[in-house]
């Protein structure tokens, strides 16, 4: 951690932030270590409007099944919606933009009607009543949001699965959601080319899917789809009969809201189900905290609705703020790698927020492209999903933000429903590449199976050691996984608490860094070496893009390090050789030589998820010279796999 420069908040930004200096993030960290229930009774009051209040603020006394503002009555769309009519009816809400270009502008007024008859709809012809889940299969348009809200108005669990999914994933989450309905669309578009979801519905219900009575589709680019006549619907025809006023259902804090599916060790997805009430509140207060929202500030997440991420800073908290969120159809890339930079131009975007893997590859297509464009209405930058390596978090500070902009590098997860770990932008002094301090109110902890706290420089486990409002509830219809995935590795004082599956040391100024998954190690010659650390190291080559690290079998040491690498040019190696040996020579000086790759294959991209997750154990199995058994239908380029393939066997 020697020589990382630190970067300070500017004072215009200190000026006009709401938590504005170190003095008041600790003042905050302190109330709530003082009254931990009384400094989440201050917040809840403050910021929810109940229907009626709740009689107290935490049940712990069957724990890890905490339950937070117990008795509290709300409807999480009046959160979002209705209590926002009266003073920013005629404020954008939404503004979305196609990857063709189309636009719209959802005023929160337009936004009422919209989700209320959309929850008509759902009521009166599908009789969808509360308690039933409702899976949404959507690409990103504002449908996608209404169908999220309509279901939160009436009391509906719904289950978001990313429209990049295929069949078979998609058929699993039906399955183990018994969901009554579907809703998906026709179609889309991505990188310039319309493709096809309704027909991967098809599929999915061909087999194991009675719970299903219907299928509502909404057109998106008219394709020429086929119809199940008695079960598919068409959303466009049916939703100009519905009333624009729909009566919000009662809801308890506890009752659940969503459920998320993430994949789980075992290749089973789990059902990361939250709650109403601590949901909800927390997604309003990291909003108004991390990314400082104004009410003039327009805030763009270019994440998508099957992810976390979506969920809560692209419909739940910008909405429950009473911002102005974008949606974004497309690729970052398309037609050109200046897409993303023109759109800030175009609507004077704030806060932008989005994936270390999209700043990789935009750095790669287009190093100054940002130039371009005026991005000086840039005020806040945010990253997301994985620690991001130092030299991208230069570029993207340097030519996006103009060496003006703070980065708030966030760390959570599905199943923590909002952000943990992250700088505050008026306070926090960023180091590049920390995720930095736990926001007010959360315990977050590196320290051992047994509680005690880790020396700075010193690897252990990530845990959050005592509840907060928004942590997942339950694994849906399997509590005993539940205990197991999360509270059944680490305690603190006798007691499990939550292990967040990550790594992480303390430097030397407490700033926390992330080494990635506990599970996501190299136990070479019995030392276990985090692969994030390997690939910061490698990332620090200067002709490296963007790698990813596994392990292979060793007959000597165990494991030994491959390291795929993608790099910035398209020159060519005259030398892989000697390109493998300054990239050792990187790994040696950043980690010691004990984390040298053994093998260095030059590739010309990475397997990675729609949502730009890299399928580690695809490059495992490459590695390994074993049979690719993983469902490759998901990934932005199912080709790159073959590819890759081709150079590590040649």
């Amino acid at each position: 951690m020697e020589n990382i420069p630190i970067f300070d908040p500017s004072e215009e930004i200190k000026k006009v932030a709401r938590i504005k200096s170190m003095d008041e993030y600790w003042s905050l960290v302190e109330e709530a270590k003082k009254d931990y229930e009384g400094f989440w009774d201050r917040l809840a009051k403050e910021k929810i409007d109940w229907i009626k209040p709740y009689s107290k603020v935490l049940d712990d006394s069957n724990a890890p099944f905490y339950k937070w503002f117990i008795g509290g009555k709300l409807n999480v769309t009046v959160q979002c919606i209705d209590r926002h009519l009266q003073k920013r009816k005629n404020k954008a809400a939404i503004i979305w933009e196609g990857e063709p270009g189309d636009k719209r502008v959802i005023t929160y007024l337009e936004l009422y009607y919209e989700v209320n008859r959309f929850a008509n709809l759902l009521k009166n012809r599908f009789g969808i009543k509360k308690g039933d889940r409702v899976v949404i299969y959507m690409p990103m348009i504002p449908e996608a949001a209404f169908a999220m809200l309509a279901c939160a108005r009436i009391g509906a669990i719904h289950s978001v699965v990313f429209g990049g999914f295929s069949a078979e994933a998609l058929r699993d989450r039906i399955v183990d959601a018994q969901a009554k309905l579907v809703i998906t669309a026709d179609g889309a578009y991505r990188r310039g080319k319309p493709y096809l979801l309704k027909p991967v519905v098809d599929v999915a219900l061909s087999k194991d899917c009675e719970s299903v009575e219907s299928v509502l589709v909404i057109r998106r680019n008219n394709e020429d789809i086929s119809w199940h006549e008695g079960r598919d619907y068409d959303y466009n025809e049916l939703i100009k009969n519905e009333s624009g006023h729909c009566e919000p259902e009662i809801m308890d804090s506890e009752d659940p809201l969503f459920l998320l599916y993430t994949s789980g060790s075992t290749g089973k997805p789990k059902g990361v189900q939250h709650s109403q009430a601590g949901y909800i509140l927390w997604a309003q207060l990291t909003m108004e905290w991390v990314f400082d929202i104004k009410e003039e500030d327009t805030y763009w997440c270019t994440a998508d609705v099957g992810w976390i991420t979506g969920h809560t800073y692209i419909v739940y908290g910008p909405l429950a703020a009473g911002a102005t969120t974008m949606m974004y159809e497309g690729v970052p890339v398309y037609p050109d790698a200046g897409r993303w930079w023109r759109m800030i131009d175009e609507y004077k975007v704030n806060q932008f927020y989005t994936a270390p893997t999209a700043i990789r590859l935009l750095h790669k297509m287009g190093e100054d492209e940002p130039e371009k464009y005026d991005l000086r209405s840039l005020r806040i930058l945010g990253t997301v999903g994985e620690p991001i390596n130092p030299d991208a978090w230069m570029w993207y500070f340097n030519k996006v933000g103009g060496g003006k902009c703070p980065i708030v590098d966030t760390w959570w997860q599905t199943e923590t429903g909002g952000h943990m770990i992250s700088p505050l932008p008026g306070a926090t002094p960023i180091k590049p590449g920390s995720a930095t301090f736990p926001l007010p109110g959360i315990f977050a902890e590196i320290i051992d199976t047994e509680g005690n706290k880790k020396e700075p420089n010193e690897k252990g486990y990530l845990c959050i050691t005592k509840p907060w409002p928004s942590m997942i509830r339950t694994i849906w219809n399997d509590p005993d996984r539940f205990v197991k995935s999360y509270f059944g590795t680490c305690k603190k004082d006798g007691k499990p608490v939550y292990f967040s599956g990550d790594g992480a040391i303390y430097d030397e100024d407490g700033y926390i860094w992330i080494t990635g998954r506990m599970d996501d190690v190299i136990n070479i010659s019995g030392h276990r070496l985090g692969t994030a650390e390997i690939e910061a190291a490698i990332g620090h080559h200067p002709r490296v893009a963007e790698c990813a690290v596994v392990g292979k079998p060793h007959e000597i040491k165990g494991e030994s390090v491959f390291a795929f690498v993608v790099l910035k040019d398209d020159e060519g190696i005259a030398d892989e050789v000697e390109l493998t040996k300054e990239i050792n020579e990187v790994i040696t000086k950043d980690i010691g030589p004990l984390a040298k790759a053994d093998e260095v294959a030059f590739v010309p991209g990475l397997p990675k998820t729609r949502s730009g997750k890299i399928m580690r154990r695809i490059l495992r199995a490459i590695a390994k010279g074993e049979e690719i058994k993983q469902d490759t239908s998901t990934l932005e380029d199912p080709s790159v796999v073959e590819k890759i393939i081709q150079i590590v066997q040649k």
